[in-house]
């Protein structure tokens, strides 16, 4: 097995959870909301092994790279961003592309021209959406998960 497949870096991840201490109580947390999940730092570390794991990371990426994004002042380092963005998840066949109807599709194609910190803020809500009607809940019946929340 390579050290890049995604059960390896699963094998990794919970070691260092577990090295981590993590409480139930923080545990169980993330079962409240894909934001509280989101919001954590393991949590965030295993949503993103658990899709990984699945095939399934392009939105979890996408939404990371949305909030970077935001994040930068430099109005030439947002349109050399915003096209790399747009070339690996929003173009038709991008190798990363995410699941966004074509009208927002083609908005943030106008919007790159002159982008500005919200011009990917569509796509992202949508992508959170899909998140967090189908992956979220699929992380929380997934054996990974269990395997943290359950006692030993």
């Amino acid at each position: 097995m390579s050290s890049s497949s995604p059960v390896w870096g699963t094998q990794i991840l919970n070691r260092k959870i577990k090295k981590a201490r993590l409480c139930f109580e923080d545990l169980s947390q993330w079962s409240h909301s894909l934001e509280k999940l989101l919001a954590s730092k393991y949590g965030l570390k295993i949503f993103q092994a658990f899709l990984k794991s699945e095939y399934s990371d392009e939105n979890i990426e996408f939404w990371l790279v949305c909030e970077d994004y935001k994040k930068i002042k430099s109005s030439y380092r947002m349109s050399s961003r915003a096209r790399k963005i747009f070339k690996r998840y929003i173009q038709v066949e991008a190798p990363k592309e995410i699941n966004i109807d074509q009208k927002t599709r083609e908005t943030i194609c106008k919007n790159i021209a002159e982008p500005l910190t919200t011009c990917f803020d569509e796509a992202q809500k949508i992508v959170f959406g899909l998140m967090e009607k189908d992956s979220y809940p699929r992380f929380l019946r997934s054996s990974l998960y269990r395997a943290l929340i359950e006692p030993a």
